[in-house]
């Protein structure tokens, strides 16, 4: 399959800050069946995507004759504690919110600590540690105050584990944390349920748009975002300019999105549809898609298709322009 298109916003005069330099994104998708489940279609998804939130919205069919209860869950991707200078507790998307049928609806939370190939949650659980706040880390005192309490003993049994590495001023936790949010599902025979949920996404950034790309086409930079978000002829030749002429540089943000994840339940996606809007302070927005992307107006854009099944993910990329001191 050939992704290459992109969508193009109107330029804007603000100079928003610079990104942080070289942060990951965490990708999350969708809802997933904890087991195959063939008999429940996918009718309708909408999927709304902005740097500030995303919002999914489901009509799930069961083509049975039998109620079916199944477990559903929202998994996330093992994250750690590397994360530069931002709170590292949010890859944990504590945020995420649940609706069925229109109403507020209850999950269970799912979080697990690892380290290598050990899981350590029923170590570090007694002796009270929160795993997935890596122990109740503050970036402003850059400090783990469960950590901080451990007695020599427990600290030499952890780091035996691997689990934490000990410095004279402070104490690094080392493991993985895997988090996933899941509840029991009922979809009544022959009948449809709407799901909602939404989140605040975890943001891939760079400083800037690498130059000697822009100038030579190539990969000068390890990690350049601005190829995997399918950047058309005219913008390149824009930001060539803007290069050239040293007046205007622009930071990339992007937001991964997994859509595969639909693939656990019955194929195709009937309804498929994805909206991107543009935040104010972006001047452009670029992603692979292979098919037509209609602009609805200056901040939105619309992606419809119909018994879609999707094969690879999905990166929204944001790019804001700034003047460099």
């Amino acid at each position: 399959m050939r992704f290459g298109l992109l969508v193009l916003a109107a330029l804007i005069v603000a100079s928003p800050a610079m990104a942080d330099d070289g942060a990951a994104s965490l990708a999350v998708g969708g809802l997933v069946l904890m087991k195959r489940e063939p008999r429940i279609a996918m009718a309708r998804e909408v999927l709304i995507i902005s740097e500030s939130k995303v919002e999914v919205e489901y009509e799930f069919r069961n083509d049975s004759d039998t109620d079916i209860t199944t477990e559903v869950a929202f998994p996330i991707p093992a994250y750690n504690f590397m994360c530069g200078d931002r709170d590292c507790a949010r890859q944990g998307f504590d945020d995420f919110r649940l609706w069925v049928d229109g109403s507020p609806a209850k999950f269970d939370t799912e979080v697990r600590a690892i380290s290598g190939n050990r899981d350590i949650t029923d170590i570090l659980r007694p002796l009270h540690i929160d795993i997935a706040s890596f122990g109740h880390y503050s970036s402003r005192t850059e400090r783990s105050a469960d950590l901080d309490r451990l007695t020599p003993n427990q600290r030499n049994r952890l780091v035996g584990l691997k689990a934490i590495e000990v410095n004279p001023n402070y104490v690094q936790p080392l493991w993985s944390v895997q988090k996933k949010y899941h509840w029991s599902q009922t979809f009544p025979a022959h009948a449809t349920v709407r799901i909602r949920h939404e989140y605040t996404p975890w943001l891939g950034s760079s400083n800037s748009v690498d130059s000697e790309w822009l100038r030579t086409g190539k990969n000068a930079t390890e990690g350049e975002e601005l190829p995997t978000v399918c950047p058309t002829t005219s913008l390149l030749n824009l930001l060539r300019r803007q290069s050239k002429t040293n007046k205007r540089l622009y930071a990339i943000t992007y937001v991964d999105f997994i859509l595969t994840t639909a693939n656990t339940w019955k194929q195709p996606i009937e309804d498929f549809t994805l909206k991107v809007k543009r935040d104010p302070q972006t001047d452009f927005v670029s992603f692979c898609w292979n098919g037509p992307v209609n602009r609805v107006d200056a901040n939105n854009f619309l992606v419809e298709t119909k018994n879609f099944v999707p094969t690879r993910e999905l990166r929204i990329g944001f790019l804001k322009g700034y003047s460099p001191e």
